[in-house]
């Protein structure tokens, strides 16, 4: 985005939005819509002007708050390690992975609204997030890690993601958060940790949702490291 770009995102999100911090992660704090009405609303009008897409990273959705309670519980599991939070929303679980000590992380959202939240969310909590928009889906894995909460909302989606998801778990761990969503995949995934989660009626119909986090296991086919770009 232009400079100009910029500055009007970082004044859409401190006007349709308030600090808050999740209930399963109050160490960070966030720019989340405290109402769903107004900012979809107002979003609407944005996207019209701009194109961008709903305001998706304006809310703490289950499966990035249980990635993020996980290494904030864990530090040892990202210490040291290169770090995507593919789909990152507001950046939860990239900010998460920041504080218990990674030594890089990489946000990746097609949306560069929620670039600029996760860019605000990332300074407001003290840390260094390389957050960029657009589609990476096919790249070479260059990470140790690569979380994802919350990706299996749509058919379209799980089926474009998951096959490079199992391709980079030859090289990487990888993991999935979902908190039941009805295009997870019912077989290649490992189970981790489950959580009951607090939400909205709102949001999601439901004052809770039991979470599961999952490791992603390789594709079938996998005899060693795929170095391929655009694999």
């Amino acid at each position: 985005m232009t400079d100009a770009h910029d500055t009007a995102a970082a004044s859409f999100i401190a006007a349709h939005t308030v600090i808050e911090r999740p209930p399963l992660t109050p160490e960070i704090a966030l720019h989340l819509a405290s109402e769903i009405t107004p900012i979809w609303q107002a979003s609407e009008d944005w996207l019209a002007r701009t194109g961008m897409a709903p305001p998706f990273w304006a809310f703490a959705w289950p499966g990035g708050q249980l990635v993020a309670r996980r290494v904030l519980d864990q530090p040892s599991l990202v210490a040291g390690k290169r770090v995507l939070d593919f789909a990152a929303g507001s950046g939860i679980a990239a900010i998460a992975c920041a504080m218990a000590g990674a030594a890089r992380v990489e946000a990746a959202e097609i949306d560069p609204l929620a670039v600029a939240a996760i860019g605000l969310n990332a300074h407001r909590n003290g840390v260094e997030i390389a957050a960029s928009s657009g589609d990476i889906v096919g790249s070479a894995c260059r990470w140790d890690l690569i979380v994802c909460g919350d990706v299996c909302y749509e058919a379209p989606m799980t089926a474009h993601i998951l096959p490079w998801l199992r391709r980079c778990a030859r090289q990487a761990e990888v993991w999935i958060a979902d908190p039941g969503r009805s295009y997870r995949p019912t077989a290649g995934l490992e189970i981790l940790e489950h959580r009951d989660i607090a939400t909205s009626r709102e949001l999601e119909d439901s004052l809770s949702r039991h979470t599961t986090l999952f490791r992603v296991l390789p594709d079938a086919g996998a005899a060693g490291p795929d170095t391929r770009d655009g694999a």
